[in-house]
């Protein structure tokens, strides 16, 4: 932690240049030098000038294979991206948490009140509230602290925005309370523990566990609270490709039914076994059961199992394919993933929909644009937001015009892969 003005004058100088071209790839230095002194200054015009500032970044997340596999504790490959929230953050010894994020309302924070707060559900203020009380729960002396944060990581498009501003809060009270002893994964699990307790959403632990760890990962989630990671060194660019992230402009915000939907109806189909997870039933002993489960649970119940099963084979293929070198190979198998979610898992859209159909018409688009090359998918949760194409770097100008010609300017995102998840800058 440095004095604020002291921080300026080492942003502005370049002194965090080389930390930000390892964050933000090709992203200029100019640029990231003016967004971290932005939060600086949105820090001061909030909170006042402080002598002990820390800088704080969390990355959104790419999913780059197993469609809602984690839940099941099954296998996820998923990777951290350039796009993340970051923080200017103060300790204030108040026991109040403060934290003012660029264009919404101020939450605050009580920690004398750590039970999950029925008005609060779906409010970020249920999010902060949780991982604290989580961390003093776990014997850690957190004090409060005010923070000003900003984020480009785009809300409702599948990049778990909220997953890196839940690992952004843990890392804040991971450096600032707990001198930095909790581990990456760790501080995923708090996340998702708030996620799911305080903001009252059946989430998954990928988001978090992606944007908290970094880079390209491989995440088995078999044994219960102790997922086995297994981090990938892979360039993309080096093998002439780009990863994309396609905005349909469908906002998913308000689609947590259909998201509950399917852990509903697995679970369904778990209890025909007697099981929690269909991790726990073998493939085998569903498919000799399938006339009893289909009467049990529902068709579509029964083809989302199936999504999985196969989901998590591929993950394992593909996380081969990368080890390997084999791009062709692992395309491959982004593609049949996306045609499974399409048609299995059928997350592309929402229930019942005749009018709401962007995703299928930008996958539909993306696959005409790319012409037989690279691979396209649903992206995330799906139902609405974004799709994730691979598009050779000499079709690139060509496949973002055909996309932005139809989804409008802005509405395809170039990425690229961060080598870190959450951590503290200064």
């Amino acid at each position: 932690m440095q004095e604020t003005k002291l921080l300026r004058e080492r942003i502005a100088g370049g002194g965090f240049d080389p930390e930000f071209s390892a964050l933000y790839g090709g992203t200029s230095a100019a640029s990231c030098r003016e967004r971290w002194l932005s939060v600086l200054a949105g820090y001061e015009k909030a909170f006042g000038p402080a002598d002990r500032t820390a800088l704080f970044s969390a990355p959104g997340r790419s999913e780059l294979g197993g469609n809602h596999t984690d839940h099941q504790r099954g296998k996820v490959l998923a990777a951290s991206i350039h796009l993340d929230v970051i923080a200017a953050a103060v300790p204030n010894e108040s026991g109040m948490i403060r934290i003012l994020s660029e264009g919404f309302p101020a939450d605050v924070v009580d920690l004398s009140e750590t039970a999950p707060r029925p008005e609060e559900v779906g409010k970020s203020s249920a999010l902060i509230r949780g991982i604290a009380a989580k961390f003093l729960s776990l014997g850690y002396p957190v004090t409060g602290f005010d923070a000003y944060t900003t984020s480009n990581v785009l809300k409702g498009s599948g990049l778990s925005s909220s997953a890196a501003f839940e690992v952004l809060v843990g890392t804040i009270l991971n450096g600032l309370f707990a001198g930095n002893a909790v581990s990456p994964v760790e501080i995923a699990q708090i996340g998702q523990y708030a996620e799911n307790v305080y903001f009252g959403k059946p989430c998954g632990l990928e988001d978090q566990m992606a944007s908290s760890v970094g880079g390209i990962i491989a995440i088995d989630f078999e044994r219960e609270g102790a997922p086995r990671i297994e981090q990938i060194s892979f360039d993309l660019a080096s093998c002439g490709y780009v990863l994309c992230i396609i905005d349909s402009g469908a906002d998913h915000a308000d689609l947590t039914d259909e998201y509950a939907a399917i852990t509903r109806e697995l679970a369904q189909v778990c209890g025909c076994f007697g099981r929690q997870a269909l991790r726990e039933i073998p493939e085998e002993e569903f498919f000799a059961a399938l006339p009893s489960v289909r009467a049990a649970a529902s068709d579509r119940a029964v083809l989302r199992a199936i999504h999985v099963y196969e989901d998590n084979r591929r993950v394992e293929e593909m996380t081969a394919a990368l080890r390997a070198g084999d791009l062709p190979r692992y395309l491959r198998l982004v593609g049949e993933s996306g045609i499974s979610s399409w048609t299995q898992l059928q997350n592309v859209s929402p229930t019942g929909s005749t009018v709401h159909q962007e995703v299928a018409l930008a996958l539909s688009l993306a696959r005409r644009l790319l012409g037989g090359q690279g691979a396209c998918r649903v992206h995330g949760g799906g139902f609405a937001g974004t799709l994730q194409a691979y598009v050779p770097a000499k079709q690139l100008d060509a496949f973002v015009s055909g996309i932005e010609a139809v989804f409008g300017p802005g509405s395809c995102h170039i990425m690229s892969i961060r080598p870190r998840g959450g951590i503290q800058l200064a």
